[in-house]
């Protein structure tokens, strides 16, 4: 299987399966405090953050795929998130789960539009640094499953 085609399935498979687990929270599970540090975020702030990062993501790597850079090197992702949380305050836990299902699709599509030699484009990500749309890729269902794990600790 090519590998733009695998990474496409991992993808819609892992965002379906998240999907799943968001559409059964309770209203008081969506408030449960998942991260205290600076500022608290509860599952609802979770998958807000799912949202607007993966939004960032297919803009960023479309840009890298267009020959683009990336990232700026003065690119702050703690602010970038803030500032992407204060934009969803007002969105309800569904309306953020139907934006996740809709910019996975995107996220999807997209990746189903590359050729196999657009992984090795390379560009520079705010977190990774400079690397290949492969690792960027890869990262995007990493990022899910790493705020998948904190999720379930705080459930138990």
């Amino acid at each position: 299987m090519p590998e733009v085609a695998e990474l496409v399935q991992k993808l819609k498979s892992e965002g379906e399966k998240y999907a799943d687990i968001f559409a059964d929270l309770t209203g008081e599970q969506w408030q449960k405090e998942v991260y205290t540090e600076g500022s608290v975020w509860t599952i609802r702030s979770i998958l807000a953050h799912l949202v607007s990062a993966e939004r960032g993501f297919t803009k960023l790597f479309q840009s890298i795929r267009d020959g683009g850079p990336g990232a700026s090197e003065d690119f702050d992702i703690d602010r970038y998130n803030a500032s992407q949380q204060e934009k969803a305050g007002e969105l309800t836990p569904r309306e953020l789960l139907e934006q996740y299902k809709s910019v996975r699709a995107e996220m999807v599509a997209w990746v189903s539009s590359l050729d196999e030699a657009d992984l090795d484009k390379t560009g520079r990500h705010p977190f990774l640094g400079q690397t290949t749309l492969r690792e960027m890729i890869k990262l995007v269902y990493f990022h899910n499953q790493l705020h998948y794990r904190d999720l379930r600790k705080a459930l138990k």
